[in-house]
């Protein structure tokens, strides 16, 4: 039996990040804007109930008020959360969590003795069910799809069983889907609940003005503490903006009137981010920029089961997967933010990734690809449209370019993201820009989307592609307890995917973070979580 302890005093540090020095001055900003910590979601936030985070907005915020059994660390490892440790039988089927004694829910009138009570495993059994509910309509009941059953023991122990070895089920646990909620509140607000959220975390839930503001405050009685047993978190409060201007944005956090940016719009990259992806010198007094891996695959999608006879062909693929400079194209429309992606469908800085089985850019085996398919189809005049949203056209218009230039023509059709996201899942588009975004950090989640009992709608295959050695592959990597012959196995997946051809991937994305120089202890990790427990913010000298 494999045992995991861990000192619930002692937690991995973060990065912090680089503090300049400051010149004196008498003026500072405002005591009570001191610990306030200041962003914008230029989309509104749809819901505060852990059982719909789904979009990265709603996770953000999620994180700030709940917690699980389990977490991830910004080096992808598995610390405990609520579960002071957990064991692993031999067959790694049973996994059993004893839980933390001192970890109370946030204030509310209902709980009415001391306004509060402490989490009980039988909470967790509570908050599961609710999540496989039909009546609740939870968007993550697919995490429970490997699970035989799982059962509060007592008040302190939680035991789960699976229906077969599943090797990232503890990094599925770590989403926040499967955080804790009191019943008696939830049952209360009902579907209500997504805008009167109680949880464990860090900061408690203080005034949401829909599409105007969020606030949290200081959850005073949080129960994880720093490396050196100081009461986590350290700001007194986060507030959230919802501007939906990226330019608005940007102008904002320049004028300091945020604390942290984190996107890259073309609207202002290239003001801020010279074409080596550096900050530009007159920013670097007031700005720190952090760059690390993110696990998020952009790439192009042929679906597969297309009556149209220039997708169907391989040669008419593979020509598009050698017939553009990804290089060129990530310095000069990404100000060098992201990595060119010459491996395959998984990213790099992932378990499984090959930098040797994907494509380079090679001009004349385009033109010659290309010709080959003008005569053996009789077809002379070759030509496939790209569809994509207004977010991505720079990108289709420098492929369309570079592909027209080879003889294939390229149309580009820009529709609402919404159109494109019902497009792909229901097989009305027959070549299309997508991404896709690690649910948990395991490379079965990108090749998920090749799996044949996946198809669209009903799955993430949107190519449909296809094919039985695959099929048997992505099986046995479920069982395979060997971890350096899974990741053999997701390889050798990803090279016959790239093979075949039902996609073309562009590049694999960096997180890219703006702060404020008062800012330290926000760091960064490969999955985009927001992370403020561990966060600093100094008076700012003005």
């Amino acid at each position: 039996m494999k045992i995991f302890n861990y000192n619930p005093f002692i937690y991995l540090s973060i990065t912090t990040l680089t503090l300049l020095s400051f010149s004196c001055s008498n003026k500072t900003e405002n005591s009570k804007d001191h610990l306030v910590f200041r962003y914008n979601e230029h989309k509104n936030i749809g819901s505060l109930d852990p059982a719909f985070a789904k979009d990265n907005a709603d996770i953000w915020a999620v994180n700030q008020l709940f917690n699980g059994l389990v977490q991830m660390d910004d080096s992808l490892l598995v610390r405990p959360s609520i579960a002071k440790e957990w064991t692993v039988t031999e067959d790694a089927l049973t996994y059993t969590f004893l839980l933390k004694k001192e970890v109370f829910f946030h204030k509310h009138k209902l709980f009415k003795k001391d306004s509060t009570r402490a989490v009980t495993a039988y909470d967790f059994e509570y908050s599961f069910n609710r999540i496989l509910d039909p009546n609740v309509a939870s968007s993550g009941r697919w995490i429970f799809n490997k699970v035989k059953h799982y059962k509060a023991l007592n008040d302190s122990v939680f035991s789960i069983k699976l229906k077969q070895p599943f090797p990232a089920f503890l990094g599925l646990l770590t989403m926040k889907y499967c955080s804790v909620v009191p019943k008696e509140i939830t049952e209360y607000y009902g579907s209500d609940f997504r805008s009167n959220p109680i949880g464990t975390g860090p900061f408690k839930f203080k005034r949401w003005e829909e599409n105007i503001k969020l606030v949290f405050r200081k959850n005073e009685n949080y129960f994880e503490k720093d490396t050196n047993n100081n009461q986590l978190p350290y700001l007194e409060a986060v507030a959230i903006t919802f501007l939906p201007d990226k330019q608005s944005e940007f102008m904002q956090f320049i004028q300091g009137n945020l604390d942290f940016l984190n996107s890259l719009d073309v609207s202002y990259q290239d003001e801020i981010l010279t074409t080596k992806g550096e900050l530009r010198p007159k920013y670097k007094a007031n700005v720190d920029l952090i760059r690390s891996p993110y696990l998020n695959t952009e790439y192009l999608a042929f679906y597969m089961d297309s009556d149209l006879n220039e997708i169907q062909s391989k040669q008419i693929r593979e020509a598009v997967n050698y017939g553009f400079d990804r290089q060129k194209m990530m310095t000069y429309l990404r100000n060098g933010i992201g990595i060119p992606a010459t491996g395959g469908f998984i990213p790099k800085g992932l378990p499984g990734y090959s930098s040797s089985i994907g494509y380079s850019y090679q001009p004349e085996k385009t033109k010659q690809l290309i010709a080959n398919y003008i005569k053996q189809s009789g077809n002379t005049n070759p030509k496939i449209t790209l569809t994509t949203t207004s977010n991505y056209l720079n990108f289709c218009e420098y492929i369309q370019r570079e592909l027209t230039k080879t003889g294939l023509i390229v149309n580009v059709d820009v529709i609402p993201p919404s159109t494109l996201k019902e497009g792909k899942a229901n097989g009305k588009l027959d070549f299309f820009r997508a991404s896709w975004v690690a649910d948990y950090p395991d490379a079965q989640n990108y090749l998920s989307l090749f799996y044949s009992g996946n198809f669209a709608p009903n799955g993430p295959n949107y190519t449909h592609f296809s094919n039985p050695e695959f099929d048997q592959w992505y099986t046995k990597a479920f069982t395979e307890t060997d971890e350096l012959e899974r990741i053999k196995l997701y390889t050798k997946m990803d090279s016959l995917v790239l093979k075949n051809t039902p996609i073309v991937p562009l590049y694999y994305d960096e997180v890219i973070r703006f702060t404020q120089k008062n800012i330290s202890g926000l760091g960064s990790n490969p999955i985009n979580m927001l992370e403020l427990k561990h966060v600093k913010k100094k008076t700012k000298v003005l």
